[in-house]
């Protein structure tokens, strides 16, 4: 074989190689932040759980003091 040839092929499994680890730690980042992201949005939904029995709690209150009130 001639040497360009040797020298066009490995250069080819090495930007193959690359490519692929590229890819990979694309794709782990992209897997890493959207972990990040669906935690930040599990606490958000937490907060708003919890702020909508306060609201039911708070209603609940009003109620009986609005009741106390008239007596």
């Amino acid at each position: 074989m001639d040497s360009s040839v040797i020298v066009a092929i490995v250069s080819g499994l090495f930007t193959l190689l690359g490519s692929f680890a590229g890819v990979m730690t694309s794709h782990n980042l992209t897997a890493y932040r959207l972990q990040k992201l669906e935690e930040k949005v599990e606490k958000h939904n937490q907060v708003v759980e919890r702020t909508a029995i306060l609201e039911v709690q708070c209603s609940s209150l009003a109620r009986q003091l609005e009741e106390l009130g008239r007596e």
